[in-house]
């Protein structure tokens, strides 16, 4: 019995594989916002009503594509963090923020959907969350190993000027046994963040076009001025940024 509900459940993980590499494909050529639970179908040769037993709506397809998009990308930055070390944290610094960027330049229509303009008529649910923190939290893990080392220079920013800044759940967060990371360098972690997204979203969606030619280098040295910006020092045991 246990030999035929593992096929079962194969089978179904193919199938379900099938129509969610089907629906990449209708979101290069179309984009999101025009995905169609009917088209995909269509093009597999199946009925829609087979289809729906997989995924009820469009948008329960949105979602599973979305979260399988949040945590390539989180584990292309995880895996580079890996690689890296910890050791010397400007070269873990910029061994996330390349395989981040060389994700993002590899899928750029699984990029637009979870980082480009929001789908008309969709909630992105609960179930997203976690996935989309994973590369935010490499590059917290990436702090935290800088001030376990000794290498991270902490802000002069009093306390109430953090809270008034950083959400509860990030206070939270930081408060956790295992978080090591002082509550004040947070802001300056977010802004970079965002930056660093910003610039990768730059090059994705065609801004720098006529703009910036050796985006390479422009990425380079904004990877190393976003890790001053939050405070990390090399410690010398690594290849660098």
């Amino acid at each position: 019995m246990g030999v035929i509900q593992g096929a079962k459940e194969r089978a179904r993980a193919e199938v379900a594989g099938a129509i969610k590499d089907q629906a990449r494909m209708q979101l290069a050529a179309e984009g999101a916002a025009r995905l169609s639970l009917r088209a995909v179908a269509r093009e597999l040769g199946m009925v829609s009503s087979a289809l729906y037993r997989y995924f009820p709506s469009r948008d329960d397809l949105l979602t599973a594509l979305i979260v399988d998009a949040y945590d390539a990308i989180g584990e292309a930055a995880e895996s580079a963090f890996v690689k890296a070390g910890a050791a010397d944290p400007l070269h873990a610094w910029g061994g996330v923020c390349r395989a981040v960027r060389g994700w993002a330049l590899a899928h750029p229509h699984e990029y637009a959907l979870i980082y480009g303009s929001p789908v008309p008529g969709y909630a992105a649910p609960q179930d997203t969350v976690a996935p989309a923190s994973r590369v935010a939290l490499v590059l917290l893990a990436v702090a935290e190993a800088a001030h376990e080392a000794g290498a991270l220079t902490e802000p002069d920013l009093p306390a109430a000027d953090c809270d008034s800044v950083v959400a509860e759940e990030i206070r939270q967060l930081l408060e956790q046994p295992d978080r090591t990371l002082p509550a004040a360098v947070a802001p300056r972690l977010a802004a970079a963040w965002a930056q660093l997204f910003g610039l990768i979203s730059f090059e994705v969606f065609g801004q720098f076009n006529q703009v910036i030619d050796d985006r390479d280098t422009l990425f380079e040295k904004t990877v190393v001025a976003l890790a001053h910006q939050v405070g990390l020092r090399s410690t010398g045991s690594g290849a660098g940024t």
